[in-house]
């Protein structure tokens, strides 16, 4: 492997100062409840609302200020991620009844989860998309209350009429204008005006993250995500052009984005960076991309498939573009992705020239809420799966019963807990015996 364009090397560290930081508020949520959030959120929002909840009037006002056109969008690209989300729900299965041997019946149920809240960051833009991806995922899954979240706008003091519209569309049954840390501790722990729920998703910030983690037990979180990035494998046969604009896609999004090429053409990387260059000169964002560029991105020469595809498996790339000729030579999408020497680390694959790893963050239909920083190495993205429990249960014969207190209970003896061995021993025991 062969380093054309370096880039500073990425850590998934938490700096001591957001960690103590972030503590702070979330021990003045628990203590103080809406009188810390609502302290918080003017301090570090500019939000002066007496109630964060938003009202039903309010988001008919947003539907007024958003033109029909976006709203038809918004309702196109939720049908398509609705329709993937309801065929992944398929695939999770209730297991009513299976029997390892006579009379022991066992099996689960699969469960949502009650409530859920979905984090949507304002930030640099308004990522109306977002709220898509993350409550429809949540409303298919059959969770009952469905919040989301969103911060306000300094400028105006209220949430991008977008984003409440995309909440709506989504079918989130209650919307709050807050951000932070303070809206996740607010989540996690409850305060007067918000009852806590079960589950946190979404992406944030540095600060947002790491509420996440700290409340992460308080409640269930989907992941830890940090800044976006995007790895292309390409071989020369596309055009440079195009790839990079979709490496520059995502440097648009933070300054510490980043976006990685993997050329198996020394020519071909040659000619994207210039692409890159051109395309700098035009991009509206290209502050933020020229930075995120400079700093994070990279280009790589790999001799081949075999060592493009052992990188990217150590990598484990949140997005993960194939422009090549061949895909099937990496990934085959109807066979089994863990063989070797097949990709089968990252949290989302966009196969051939054709397909756009920004038609993923929009409009496809599976979901653009990814691990980052290498965690794609041990969870995929968000889906369904993240609002729903796989509860098992179990019910056996009497003489079932009594034929495996045998087993449990010289298990037990070995472990040194007698306890568990008299429980198993009672039904052992015939009724006679009791006598």
């Amino acid at each position: 492997m062969e380093v054309i364009k370096e880039a500073k090397p990425r850590y998934n560290i938490v700096e001591k100062e957001v960690q103590e930081g972030v503590a702070s508020i979330i021990q003045s949520i628990r203590t103080e409840g809406d009188e810390a959030l609502r302290r918080l959120e003017e301090f570090y929002g500019g939000n002066r609302r007496e109630s964060f909840a938003v009202t039903r009037g309010e988001i008919e006002a947003a539907y007024a200020e958003v033109p029909e056109n976006e709203i038809a969008d918004i309702r196109e690209a939720a049908a398509n991620i609705r329709a993937f989300a309801e065929a992944q729900r398929a695939t999770i299965a209730d297991l009513p009844d299976f029997s390892p041997r006579e009379g022991i019946h066992l099996g689960h149920r699969v469960i949502p989860v009650s409530s859920a809240a979905c984090y949507v960051p304002g930030g640099n833009y308004p990522l109306y998309s977002t709220a898509l991806m993350l409550v429809i995922p949540a409303k298919v899954a059959g969770v009952g209350r469905v919040c989301a979240c969103s911060p306000v706008s300094k400028e105006t003091g209220r949430v991008d009429s977008r984003t409440l519209v995309a909440m709506d569309t989504a079918g989130a049954d209650e919307i709050y204008a807050m951000g932070g840390a303070q809206a996740i501790a607010a989540f996690a722990y409850g305060t007067g005006e918000i009852k806590p729920v079960d589950v946190i998703v979404g992406p944030g910030n540095k600060y947002v993250a790491e509420a996440k983690r700290q409340c992460y037990g308080q409640v269930g979180i989907d992941f830890i995500a940090g800044p976006s990035e995007v790895m292309v494998i390409a071989d020369g046969s596309g055009d440079p052009a195009v790839v990079a604009a979709d490496l520059l896609a995502q440097a648009e999004h933070d300054v510490n984005a980043k976006a990685l090429l993997v050329s198996l053409d020394r020519d071909f990387a040659q000619a994207v960076i210039k692409a890159v260059e051109k395309e700098l000169s035009e991009l509206p964002t290209a502050d933020i991309a020229r930075e995120s560029w400079k700093v994070n991105g990279e280009v790589l020469l790999a001799a081949g498939p075999e060592e493009a595809i052992e990188l990217t498996n150590r990598i484990a790339p949140e997005h993960l573009e194939l422009n090549v000729a061949d895909p099937e030579l990496y990934f085959a999408s109807g066979g089994d992705a863990c063989e070797a020497p097949k990709l089968r680390n990252f949290g989302s694959l966009f196969i051939g020239q054709n397909t756009a790893e920004v038609f993923g963050d929009y409009a496809s239909g599976t979901n653009h809420t990814l691990p980052t920083v290498r965690a794609a190495r041990y969870t995929g993205g968000l889906y369904v799966g993240n609002f729903l429990k796989t509860c098992t249960y179990q019910s056996m014969t009497d003489e079932a019963s009594r034929e495996l207190s045998k087993l449990t209970a010289r298990l037990a003896y070995g472990e040194g807990l007698y306890g568990h061995a008299r429980a198993a021993e009672l039904r052992g025991a015939k009724p006679e015996d009791a006598e």
